[in-house]
């Protein structure tokens, strides 16, 4: 098993804040991190709302719920009770202990439209990519730190040689522990179709009414084809034939499920 970049980050964010959300898409290896003997060596109990039961508990009566758990506790899937979090705001503020709550949501929990309480000042949110490259060699990734840091970078000894071809292979490949657990294309690749088929499906309807349902995918192949260009709103709804409105909307909800990743100015 890979060890996470993330988990030092995890475990001081522990240390002093409240509540931590670790968010990221599925299949990431969230449940894994937090569910790993460095985060529960503290005693933390572990509920995972993909459990029917504990998914109808909770939202049947979110008081209740809470005030039976013992803590420190981590919540997992906390997307589908976004009731709760108010409930563990009053938590938190009738007895301000860090690392009470550990969260985990397979969809940017900031992001939804029923969240009404941020928690803001109370919860740290971290996010867990797939797989770095680093993370699979077994090293911590310095690159960016040795830009800004005051020595003068001079490591070129050190950097990896690689063909081009097994370099587009490593870009195909991915980091998603299951994708990376198939050495043959054709399978990992049987993977990947059935990972957006599901997330397009199942977790984008759970966040939202769509009414054309083969709109958002047909969107995310168009973004597709354009990675790493301007996003342009006006081409995007000639293209999609849909208005600038609910382009954006179903544009968000592929943000929210960590489908597009927007690198801003």
């Amino acid at each position: 098993m890979f060890r996470r970049n993330l988990i030092g980050q995890l475990i001081e964010a522990l240390a002093d804040t409240p509540a931590v959300l670790v968010n990221g898409a599925r299949q990431t290896g969230k449940s894994t991190l937090v569910r790993s003997k460095e985060v529960v060596e503290d005693g933390r109990h572990y509920l995972t709302f993909d459990d029917p039961g504990v998914l109808a508990a909770a939202r049947s009566d979110p008081n209740g719920f809470l005030a039976g758990l013992p803590l420190p506790i981590t919540l997992d899937e906390v997307q589908h009770v976004p009731e709760l979090f108010p409930v563990i705001k009053a938590a938190i503020d009738r007895r301000r202990q860090p690392g009470q709550f550990l969260l985990t949501g397979s969809a940017n929990v900031m992001l939804l439209p029923k969240i009404s309480e941020s928690l803001a000042g109370r919860m740290e949110v971290l996010t867990l990519w797939p797989f770095s490259q680093g993370e699979m060699n077994g090293h911590q990734e310095g690159f960016v730190d040795s830009l800004f840091s005051s020595e003068p970078w001079n490591r070129s000894d050190e950097l990896q040689k690689i063909e081009w071809v097994a370099l587009l292979e490593l870009l195909v490949a991915g980091g998603y522990p299951p994708a990376v657990a198939r050495h043959i294309p054709a399978r990992r690749d049987a993977w990947f179709q059935s990972y957006t088929t599901t997330i397009l499906q199942r977790d984008i309807r759970d966040l939202a009414h769509i009414a054309d349902s083969t709109a958002i995918p047909r969107l995310l192949s168009v973004v597709a084809t354009r990675a790493g260009s301007l996003l342009n709103f006006a081409d995007l709804s000639r293209t999609m034939a849909l208005p600038q409105t609910t382009l954006k909307r179903y544009f968000a909800l592929l943000e929210g499920t960590f489908l597009v990743q927007l690198l801003r100015p």
